[in-house]
């Protein structure tokens, strides 16, 4: 079961990182083994298909889309995946491969599904030209009418956490200016597309040991802030931000390898870190 993967985890866990997000070769094999599952392996398997395929368009995601479409149209079964919760999940993958299927699910004859399915679509804004359905669907059904609506009022904005008041961090400093070079060395390119990889270069000529540093003040239970008195100068690198956030930022729920919250100060500090 998933030999290949578990020893790509392995072989990643050596080096301190999490594994890639799934292949759709292991979206599909994982898919599978759900509607089935071997004793004991539920919430693993529930876990990889939730939090390890990348959302959007990437063709994990669109195997993943498919069979939890299958799930929630009832094709299929799984006997930890109803169809109600194959609708959510199909809401938690932010645009791409899921706005069709869920466009469909409008016009359910389960009124559970259908409401699951305004509720997941409400949360996507990532749709571009399927908007254009949604509207004309609006005309004569309901679900999309309210679809339409909570899109209008920005629900997806209003129903997120929000700021907090204080935060208390602990401070890693480097003293001077960082630009982006620093954070993402371009001796590491090749390795930019795997962010847990290259955000391992991080600083390894500017202020060698700040990773371990970063990583004992988060053992230590602190949020970290990324301090200088200059952040981000150079070419502007999203790979400088995706580094420093891997270090001192916060997970994405659904979203594997990628994090975001980080507090970075600085008397000045690049547009792309905001």
């Amino acid at each position: 079961m998933l030999e290949s993967y578990f020893q790509h985890v392995k072989e990643r866990e050596a080096l301190g990182i999490p594994p890639l997000p799934l292949t759709p070769e292991w979206t599909a094999e994982v898919c599978q083994l759900l509607e089935n599952p071997p004793a004991g392996q539920e919430e693993m398997l529930l876990d990889l298909l939730k939090n390890r395929v990348a959302p959007g368009v990437d063709p994990a995601s669109k195997v993943k889309a498919e069979w939890l479409t299958k799930i929630a149209n009832k094709e299929k079964s799984s006997p930890i995946i109803s169809p109600p919760e194959a609708v959510f999940l199909l809401g938690t993958m932010l645009g791409g491969y899921n706005v069709e299927p869920l466009i469909s699910l409008l016009s359910s004859t389960d009124d559970e599904i259908r409401q699951a399915a305004i509720k997941a679509l409400s949360q996507t804004i990532l749709v571009y030209g399927a908007y254009d359905k949604v509207k004309e669907l609006s005309q004569s059904n309901q679900a999309a009418a309210t679809v339409l609506k909570a899109w209008a009022e920005a629900e997806w904005f209003k129903e997120r956490p929000p700021f907090p008041e204080k935060l208390t961090c602990k401070v890693f400093r480097v003293d001077g200016e960082v630009n982006t070079d620093d954070l993402s060395p371009a001796k590491h390119a090749w390795s930019r597309p795997d962010i847990p990889l290259h955000a391992l270069s991080m600083g390894e000529t500017r202020f060698p040991g700040g990773i371990e540093t970063i990583k004992k003040f988060r053992d230590e239970g602190y949020q970290v802030a990324f301090v200088a008195d200059v952040v981000g100068t150079g070419s502007s690198r999203k790979s400088a931000t995706n580094s420093l956030l891997w270090h001192i930022g916060q997970d994405i729920p659904y979203i594997p390898n990628k994090r975001r919250g980080g507090v970075v100060i600085g008397g000045l500090i690049a547009p792309i870190f905001f």
